[in-house]
């Protein structure tokens, strides 16, 4: 998928910490939501992305690498693709979702907004 494919999807869980303003997390969690997208915050609000009640789309990490690839690993709900935000990716991360033909993007969803936003 490119950006422009993932921006047009409806359902993103964002993985970090989305309750303090001053981080990434936050400030896309509340542009998402600004845009009408649905979004499920896992990091600070939720443990797990098998807490959430509903279909995702998009995962975005915006997250440290391992916390993120644990999120990942223990993940049991069908999802589309997962968007690696700046600074959110290792080599270990990048093996893992190749190994598990899992698709991913190097990008980010601020910039995807300003783009393509709803």
């Amino acid at each position: 998928m490119d950006l422009q494919e993932i921006m047009s999807q409806s359902k993103f869980a964002i993985l970090g910490d989305t309750l303090n303003p001053d981080k990434y997390a936050y400030q896309i969690k509340e542009a998402m939501l600004e845009h009408g997208y649905t979004v499920y915050a896992v990091g600070k609000e939720l443990a797990s992305l098998n807490d959430i009640k509903g279909d995702i789309d998009v995962i975005d990490l915006c997250i440290h690498p391992a916390k993120g690839r644990k999120l990942l690993e223990e993940c049991r709900k069908p999802f589309r693709c997962v968007v690696i935000q700046p600074g959110a990716s290792n080599e270990a991360l990048l093996a893992y979702l190749q190994e598990n033909h899992i698709p991913y993007l190097d990008g980010c969803l601020l910039v995807g907004l300003r783009l393509y936003a709803k």
